[in-house]
């Protein structure tokens, strides 16, 4: 998986340069693109700020999203290749043999460190290649590099700290979307909070835009100190467990965990808290920074062409709009966690337990996916609410923003449902490949979200089920694509709980 994440990433800069030289071919193109994106807040929370209108500018702006794949690919790397392989027993297996202590985590920290400098090399030098600056092909690489060692360092400490692969990689995908949503709140406020944050750190380099070398040395220091605790860490610990002590259960389970449903709740609850907090916490803050955009901002041509392009009769409806884009494929990733964790169940051998009770394996794994259909719901409602009522209260018009809000939130599920579905339809027939989820997941992003807006093929933007979800509120909504949606769901769905049915059980 690796090699396709390095490729894929590295090459996303050279698409965008290529696309942004066809679609804005003279300076007052670039120009008129520049002022039109800057006057959209929801724009720098959903990518990040943009600096300039040249060329370079535009396509260090629009490839800021690799500051957060970059290092999701590093998170999902380190911790397969530390706590996954704990878990397996095979660390174990190789450890019996002439290897030293931290024989493991070194290889994983290389491995995905390596991925991260190659991701960013391959970033410099298409860029370079293509005609730009030097010093701003450079810093942009330097920029992705940083910010990756960081989340190297991150998801080394936390397999460190904690036992098992999936609160590893939980702790430290929490952390990550910390750094976004702090660098998301900045970025549209007055920055500060954009400091707090590894991605904020990246984004100050400004490639092709007066480039500010020192911020990579934030991102330098804190990846040293995170990979040097890593291995002080796992000086200290004891093969299988973690720093953290887990607690003690019970010596006999409650009567409110006997069943799959209720196992599914005690080991989803968490997260989902988490997620439900973090969320709830973005919602409001969004809520009250949009009353007023529309009045600040005034009216030109350049904002009535971002108004096009992202839904909406107003600005204030257009930046309700694009953020919940973005908070759909947020919500879509944490269905994708919630579906694969079935399959970290069934890699460790606990399902096996599981079904030894007699238990069906569709009864099972409905535990899962109830959370997995049912939790971004939950989540999309509490976007919304938090949005509409904020938003609603600051306008003193709530009956009108409120079911606004609400009803655009929702209305994310059908795609994000099509996600779940194809993480089931994987589970259950190609359980081995199932983790290739998140590579699709990320292809989506890239084809739907990004595809628009560097001209790709329509037919290529058709392959994401978000492009087909209507730009609320304010866009016009056609209920046929979502039933579609829904259809697409609970056929690959369906097709995923047959075959899990029919298949061995790994393990």
């Amino acid at each position: 998986m690796l090699p396709i994440w390095v490729v894929l990433l590295g090459a996303l800069p050279l698409l965008y340069a290529v696309s942004f030289e066809g679609l804005y071919p003279t300076a007052a193109d670039r120009r008129a693109f520049y002022l039109g994106t800057e006057a959209v807040p929801a724009q720098a929370a959903l990518v990040g700020p943009i600096f300039g209108s040249d060329l370079g500018a535009l396509v260090s702006w629009r490839a800021g999203l690799m500051l957060t794949l970059v290092p999701l690919a590093a998170i999902l790397t380190v911790v397969r290749h530390t706590r996954g392989e704990e878990d397996a027993g095979r660390v174990e297996l190789v450890g019996s043999t002439a290897v030293g202590r931290f024989a493991g985590l070194t290889a994983a920290v290389l491995l995905a460190g390596g991925g991260v400098v190659a991701t960013g090399m391959l970033s410099f030098v298409s860029l370079w290649a293509f005609g730009l600056p030097v010093a701003g092909s450079l810093a942009f690489g330097a920029s992705i590099v940083v910010v990756g060692a960081v989340f190297v360092g991150c998801a080394g400490l936390a397999a460190q700290v904690v036992s098992g692969a999936r609160a590893a990689r939980g702790y430290a995908l929490d952390v990550l979307a910390a750094a976004f949503v702090l660098r998301a709140i900045g970025d549209i406020g007055s920055g500060t909070l954009s400091w707090f944050s590894p991605i904020g750190w990246s984004a100050q380099v400004r490639p092709f835009a007066d480039e500010r070398w020192w911020p990579l040395l934030l991102s330098l220091a804190t990846a040293t100190a995170l990979v040097a605790a890593a291995f002080v860490a796992a000086n200290r610990r004891d093969l299988g467990s973690g720093l953290r002590a887990e607690r003690r259960g019970r010596v006999a389970a409650v009567p409110s965990l006997s069943g799959p449903v209720a196992l599914a709740w005690r080991l989803s609850r968490g997260t989902t808290v988490v997620w439900t907090v973090g969320l709830a916490l973005f919602g409001i803050a969004i809520g009250s920074s949009t009353d007023g955009i529309g009045d600040q901002l005034g009216s030109s041509a350049a904002i009535s062409d971002a108004l096009g392009k992202f839904g909406g009769t107003t600005i204030e409806q257009s930046f309700i709009a694009v953020v919940l884009s973005m908070v759909g494929i947020m919500v879509a990733a944490y269905s994708a966690s919630a579906v694969l964790r079935l399959h970290s169940e069934e890699e460790s051998g606990l399902a096996e337990i599981v079904l030894a009770t007699g238990i069906s394996r569709r009864r099972w794994a409905a535990g899962y996916l109830l959370f997995a259909v049912l939790g971004p719901v939950w989540l999309l409602l509490v976007v919304g609410l938090t949005i509409g009522l904020t938003y609603g209260s600051a306008t003193g018009d709530m009956s009108r923003e409120l079911p606004s809000a609400v009803v655009g939130a929702l209305a994310q599920l059908p795609a994000v449902w099509v996600v779940t579905a194809i993480g089931v339809a994987l589970f259950g027939a190609v359980p081995r490949f199932a983790t290739v989820l998140w590579a699709v997941l990320g292809g989506f992003v890239a084809l739907g979200q990004i595809g628009a807006v560097v001209g790709l093929p329509q037919w290529s933007q058709d392959i994401s089920p978000f492009t087909h979800l209507p730009k609320l509120p304010g866009g016009e909504f056609s209920v046929m694509p979502s039933l579609w949606l829904v259809a697409i769901a609970a056929a690959a769905g369906g097709a995923g709980s047959t075959a899990l049915r029919r298949r061995d059980v790994r393990g």
